[in-house]
């Protein structure tokens, strides 16, 4: 079957974006669009479910545009997943009451860049092209799922940066729903709890399991797949809109 529209998955090339996309794939309406900067593992990625990649920096306006368009050039873009995001861990203050060992600005502004301004811009120029979709049954043209963190509810310390950003686009949430509503668009946030992505992975097996154990029910970590399967459904169910989803066994994070 053609691939009658498209779907753009940032961050795609590892953890949550990679088992997003991978689930879309087995739509055969869909031809799925990976972006990201990891050029290696995104266009090893796309081989795999037969879709696209496009090296992307989602804070840069015209890469933007560029992945936008790679995508309308295969069909209507239909859905967006911003999975792309990361940030520092830092305490506001140094010890040593110096200035020079306070959080490093430069490093607040690189998480809220990625994060808040990355998801915004790709957000805006994807609805741009989606506003000229034709609407379906429901006359909706596109539909866009963001992801945030529990950290926006519940930083922890060293977490102010991405606390902030992450709650940054929770805040965005229903505002974007509102503004895209006329154009038939809907925006849904999606709040991860702890997962098992690489960086997670990369922690000692110990911290891990504590960090399972923690979770009230499944004591366990999260599953990229899970992830997915909540980011597919409120891509796909027409009534979801302006809504920020917990997804994490019912943890709620302590200051530690």
């Amino acid at each position: 079957m053609t691939a009658q529209q498209t779907a753009i998955v940032t961050g795609a090339a590892s953890g949550l974006g990679m088992a997003t996309a991978r689930l879309l794939a087995k739509r055969p309406d869909l031809h799925v669009v990976v972006l990201d900067i990891q050029d290696e593992a995104g266009t090893r990625l796309a081989q795999e479910l037969g879709g696209s990649f496009v090296h992307t920096d989602i804070t840069d306006e015209s890469q933007a545009i560029e992945a936008i368009e790679s995508a309308v050039s295969v069909a209507p873009l239909r859905y967006l997943v911003n999975c792309a995001g990361g940030g520092w861990g830092s305490r506001t203050i140094g010890r040593d009451g110096e200035y020079t060992s306070a959080h490093p600005l430069g490093n607040f502004a690189k998480t809220m860049a990625l994060n808040v301004l990355g998801t915004f811009n790709m957000t805006r120029i994807a609805a741009t092209a989606m506003s000229r979709n034709t609407p379906d049954v429901n006359g909706e043209r596109g539909s866009i799922v963001n992801t945030a963190s529990v950290a926006a509810f519940e930083g922890q310390i060293g977490q102010v940066a991405y606390a902030a950003a992450k709650a940054g686009i929770v805040g965005m949430t229903l505002p974007l729903a509102r503004d895209l509503a006329a154009a038939g668009i809907r925006v849904n946030t999606v709040a991860p709890g702890t997962f098992e992505t690489p960086p997670m992975m990369a922690v000692d097996a110990t911290i891990r399991q504590s960090l399972g154990d923690a979770v009230p029910f499944p004591k366990r970590l999260g599953s990229p797949p899970e992830f997915a399967e909540l980011v597919s459904h409120l891509l796909s169910n027409p009534y979801i809109n302006g809504e920020t989803i917990r997804i994490d066994g019912a943890i709620r994070m302590g200051p530690k």
